[in-house]
């Protein structure tokens, strides 16, 4: 049977056990049982009460009798008349009487009969009000939630099924919560209580609300307690709150495993770096340069990988931070592709950039995320293509700077377009899969997306890819940048002879886009074509530029053309750095100036302007021969106190040591932090050091760099001394630790491995200030 039907039961039982209705009948008569009956009535019986057909005869009856008996007593009647009127006056004075006695029992029993109308209203609700409770507590009972109602005192009126049944107490009424072994637990709220009920079926959790209401029969203020069962819920908050837990405590030991593992990579990588750059600026032949080159190139690509890693832990940490600053967008991107420009020359792939002119010359943004993406999408595109080139161009659209890199490598199905962002994906066949982590695109996406623009990819199979990068044109004027730009190179009318590609392209690019004309052919036809309309005066012509690789073109072109010899124009040969190392320099005979590809705009200007010749003065040796300062006589005395080093690796510590050498800085070396404090205060007066300026590693034995810090400048402060300048060099390169260094007193703090040109740069400035 179901809830309902059981209710519906409950209520017709309470109306069939109701007692019946009484009916009463008002008589006006003497010996009436009305009076009596009215008396003898039970409180909480219902009464109905009919009145008399005549009520007015009595008082009629009584007034018609008086008058009779003053009109005979007015008018001297006989005896017998007398005794008539006697007779009616005395039935007068009766009615008269019994007219009294009416009124009195009326008065009197009003009040009885509104106050039994009043009991069976108090009756009525009483019955209403628990019909009321016991549906509540039917419903309580079938959602499974405790209904109790209590005395001010704590005493149990009222309890519902559940709350029997879970406390296992059959009559819980004038019981206390207390006492029947209930323990309440405040929560924050106002009456709001946790409650744990053991049962046979374990241990049940309960959230109790308690709320005070005036009974409106007695006026007594009682507790009404409603509490739902939150075990389920508790439980699932509980493992959640303990898988929260669980995350954040791996991302914490991710974040310190890849801080140590950064630390540990980083620590060899310098030396690896560091010795390698040492060695560039020593003689070596062409053959061993290029050995030179490829271990660089790995050690940079480890340093990428690291980089990626530690990238990828922030910006999952949430702790991802741009530092934008005004920047030359065109220098960066030369500085990326020339940066690749060995790894596609070794495929024997063209790369090529340009840069058009109305790109304002500085902009805000982040140099180091921005190259960072250039570097991962750009590698990219040369690690998949293996015929033709990559391309980059960089342009404005409407306030929005894109850059545009095309390939012309296998491209990519819809699916592989799909996951090519995702984390840890790559596309490409499995030995293409296997150099590299995956991360880089993705982490290129999120860092574009913090620049408010967006990185996207068009490819199809066999069409090759197109990777834009999209972000705002911010901090320069984009009005006046083509203005500026246009004009450069008005004057200039260059044919250029190469292999249709992506470096042809970038060139003719550039030219047009300065203002200058350009006409690149492909064979010696179109080339003789071209210059005779220059020889005539129809096309006129002030440069030609010859990549190297059309060297034997444009020999047969002077030959059949020889008049081109005398219009002095100005011949320039393009060459790549490989090509320009191992070519003897009789060979560059018959060029006014050569030029390195991929190009810099700057470069192509002056050479283009001639202003510059290029390099055709160098040869291997000048190119081998070691660009170093020398160290002046006077640097002791300028630098009395010197660098004091501290560093634990001694890999490291050479290379930093002869880096600053080289620069004209006298250094002393320690291994440790003991071995600093020792230097600084705790060695004998005549051997302390004075330094000019420190270096410390971060991570070194024998004690903390943060601390060392603030003992160095508490020092400072108690003493009076000048403010040593202090760089801190860390692998660790989050920004929350940078930020904690220079709190604790750095003046700067660099990454590792250490750029060579940037640490004498900081340390000059820091020195001279």
């Amino acid at each position: 049977m179901s809830e309902l039907s059981k209710l519906q039961q409950r209520i017709d039982a309470e109306f069939n056990a109701r007692p019946p209705v009484r009916t009463l009948t008002r008589s006006a008569g003497p010996g009436s049982a009305y009076d009596d009956d009215l008396h003898s009535l039970e409180p909480d019986e219902d009464i109905e009460v009919r009145e008399e057909r005549y009520p007015a005869l009595r008082p009629a009856l009584a007034g018609a009798g008086l008058l009779c008996s003053a009109a005979v007593f007015g008018t001297g009647m006989d005896a017998g008349l007398y005794f008539l009127s006697g007779c009616l006056a005395v039935g007068g004075v009766t009615g008269a009487a019994l007219l009294l006695r009416d009124w009195h029992r009326a008065s009197s029993r009003k009040p009885k009969v509104a106050r039994q109308a009043e009991m069976e209203k108090a009756v009525d609700r009483q019955w209403e009000r628990s019909e009321t409770s016991q549906l509540l507590s039917t419903i309580h009972d079938a959602l499974g939630d405790i209904a109790i109602v209590r005395e001010p005192g704590g005493k149990i009126v009222q309890a519902n099924a559940v709350f029997r049944q879970l406390t296992g107490c059959v009559k819980p009424e004038g019981m206390t919560c207390e006492g029947i072994g209930l323990n309440f637990e405040p929560e924050p709220a106002p009456r709001h209580f946790r409650v744990r009920i053991p049962t046979a079926k374990g241990l049940r959790i309960f959230d109790w609300h308690d709320v005070i209401a005036r009974e409106p029969a007695s006026g007594q203020f009682m507790l009404h307690s409603i509490a739902r069962d939150i075990t389920e819920e508790s439980r699932i908050a509980r493992e959640t709150e303990e898988a929260r837990r669980r995350a954040e405590q791996a991302s914490q030991a991710k974040s310190r495993l890849l801080s140590t593992v950064s630390h540990e990579i980083r620590t060899p990588l310098s030396g690896i770096l560091g010795m390698s750059h040492l060695i560039s600026q020593t003689r070596l032949t062409s053959e061993q340069k290029n050995y030179l080159a490829g271990m660089r190139q790995s050690g940079h690509a480890l340093v990428q990988l690291v980089d990626d890693l530690l990238d990828f832990s922030s910006i999952e940490a949430g702790r991802f931070q741009l530092r934008p600053s005004k920047e030359p967008l065109r220098e960066l991107i030369e500085s990326v592709v020339e940066m690749l420009s060995h790894r596609a020359h070794e495929k024997g792939i063209e790369i090529g950039a340009t840069v058009s002119a109305d790109v304002p010359g500085l902009l805000d943004f982040d140099p180091a995320r921005l190259r960072q993406v250039l570097f991962n999408v750009i590698g990219n595109a040369v690690k998949f293509t293996h015929a033709g080139g990559v391309f980059v161009n960089a342009g404005i659209d409407g306030e929005t700077v894109v850059i545009r890199i095309d390939d012309t490598g296998p491209g990519m199905t819809t699916e592989e377009q799909a996951r090519i962002f995702d984390e840890f994906e790559q596309a490409g066949g499995a030995q293409q899969r296997s150099a590299g982590t995956g991360l880089g695109l993705a982490i290129s996406r999120r860092i574009m997306e913090a620049f408010g623009g967006r990185l996207a990819l068009s490819s199809k199979p066999g069409e090759g890819s197109r990777f834009e990068i999209r972000f705002p044109a911010i901090g320069g004027d984009l009005s006046a940048a083509p203005r500026v730009r246009r004009g450069i190179l008005a004057e200039s009318r260059v044919l250029v002879m190469a292999p249709a590609g992506p470096a042809s392209q970038a060139l003719e690019a550039t030219i047009t886009t300065l203002g200058g004309l350009c006409c690149c052919v492909t064979s010696v036809e179109e080339a003789q074509a071209f210059a005779v309309r220059a020889i005539s005066g129809v096309a006129p012509l002030t440069d030609i530029i010859v990549d190297h690789r059309h060297a034997a073109h444009f020999h047969r072109l002077l030959s059949a053309l020889p008049q081109l010899e005398e219009m002095q124009l100005r011949k320039t040969y393009l060459v790549n750095p490989e090509e320009r190392n191992g070519r003897p320099i009789n060979q560059m005979d018959g060029y006014d100036a050569w030029l390195i590809r991929p190009l810099r705009e700057k470069s192509l200007v002056e050479v283009l302007k001639g202003r510059m010749k290029g390099m055709e003065v160098r040869d291997a040796i000048n190119d081998n021969r070691p660009m170093l300062r020398d160290v002046p006589v006077h640097a002791e005395a300028v630098f009395s106190g010197g660098v004091l080093l501290a560093e634990d690796d001694p890999i490291n510590a050479f290379l930093v040591r002869s880096v600053l050498e080289k620069a004209g800085q006298s250094v002393r070396v320690v291994g440790d932090f003991a071995a600093l404090g020792m230097a600084l205060y705790e060695a004998p007066a005549a051997t302390r050091i004075n330094p000019e300026l420190i270096i410390t590693d971060l991570n070194m034995p024998g004690g903390d760099a943060f601390a060392m810090l603030r003992r160095i400048r508490a020092q400072e402060r108690s003493s009076g001394a000048r403010a040593v300048p202090i760089i801190v060099l860390t692998s660790d390169t989050r920004p929350d630790i940078r930020r904690e260094l220079l709190d604790a007193g750095a003046d700067s703090v660099l990454p590792k491995p250490a750029d060579p040109k940037t640490l004498t740069a900081v340390v000059e400035q820091l020195i001279d200030r």
